[in-house]
């Protein structure tokens, strides 16, 4: 039988030594760039000082003078004018880019095109009114979504398009008012004579239609109020033969029904199809608050002292290996 030799722990001892030693070392060469790095502020003093009071003054004058503001027109697009509107807000948009202020001006109607820094098109999203009452609507968003993720498929453009409700957003420089930018705006958007006849149509076809809904409401009570005058004054054997004879009588009473609620939607469609694109509503000079508005001051100073500190790194690693070079040159 033989016997297990006995493990060397010297060398387990060995390695616990090394272990203790490269983390007191690590403390150490921490401890190093520390107090190196207070050595460097305090040698450099006078530059790190200067750059705090230049950076901190230059960041107050931006701050001072750098206004932004946050406004936003909601739309509803009438008539199939949704791709329509979108091009207009993309062509607005390249031409703020572009700075070209005199279409802004002359085309828009803007009368400081200098005001707007951004200008972009999104969808209120709200899928329960997509799909409300639109069934067909409803198995398109079940079979969008059996071949991706139903939120990209709510957020996709031929699905957002397609929502009631439109937000367009703009950033000014100042404070603005109606006059100035949401009324020229929406004047040069409903501005197409495709569209202007379009809606004309489309206004007095509605007309029409809750004009024939009143009447045909109208026939249905006679016919209702006729029905019940016979069953005054018929006998109860009458009643049950006229109940007999008249199955479609639950037929009349649903449509009745439908009609009453298209008639209610459609007196309130009439009040949005006066134009193309009709605005909602619009909420103007919201305060921008971005990360950096109101903060330039204290990131200024931040930011010069560090490049101050690259360029010290630099300068100094660039000596050394110079240095060196020389060194083995000679």
């Amino acid at each position: 039988m033989s016997t297990k030799v006995p493990e060397n722990t010297t060398d387990q001892e060995i390695d616990i030594f090394q272990l203790s030693k490269s983390i007191g070392n690590f403390f150490d060469r921490i401890n190093a760039a520390i107090f190196q790095s207070i050595q460097f502020f305090v040698r450099n003093w006078v530059v790190v000082l200067i750059l705090l009071i230049v950076g901190f003054g230059f960041g107050w004058y931006l701050d001072s003078n750098k206004k932004s503001f946050e406004n936003q027109v909601i739309v509803t697009p009438n008539f199939g004018s949704v791709d329509y509107l979108y091009a207009k807000i993309d062509l607005i948009q390249s031409k703020v880019i572009s700075g070209d202020t005199s279409f802004l001006k002359n085309v828009v109607g803007i009368s400081d095109p200098k005001l707007i820094k951004k200008i972009e098109i999104k969808p209120v999203a709200d899928v329960y009114k997509f799909i409300e009452d639109k069934e067909q609507n409803f198995e398109l968003i079940k079979l969008m979504a059996e071949v991706g993720e139903v939120k990209k498929v709510l957020e996709d453009n031929v699905t957002s398009k397609n929502y009631t409700f439109h937000t367009i957003s703009f950033v000014s420089g100042e404070a603005i008012n109606e006059k100035e930018v949401v009324e020229p705006l929406m004047k040069y958007l409903n501005d197409s004579e495709y569209f202007a006849a379009i809606q004309k149509i489309g206004y007095k076809n509605l007309e029409q239609q809750i004009a024939q809904n009143d009447t045909i409401l109208l026939q249905i009570d006679n016919v209702l109020n006729g029905f019940s005058n016979k069953v005054k004054g018929g006998s109860n054997n009458d009643k049950l033969i006229y109940y007999n004879e008249n199955l479609q009588l639950n037929d009349i009473i649903k449509t009745k029904q439908k009609l009453v609620t298209d008639q209610g939607e459609n007196r309130l469609k009439l009040i949005s199809f006066d134009k193309t694109i009709r605005e909602i509503n619009s909420t103007l000079n919201i305060n921008d608050n971005k990360i950096t508005n109101g903060k330039l001051k204290f990131l200024f100073p931040i930011f010069f002292i560090f490049i101050f500190v690259l360029i010290s790194l630099f300068s100094k690693f660039y000596s050394k290996q110079q240095r060196i070079h020389n060194t083995k040159s000679i």
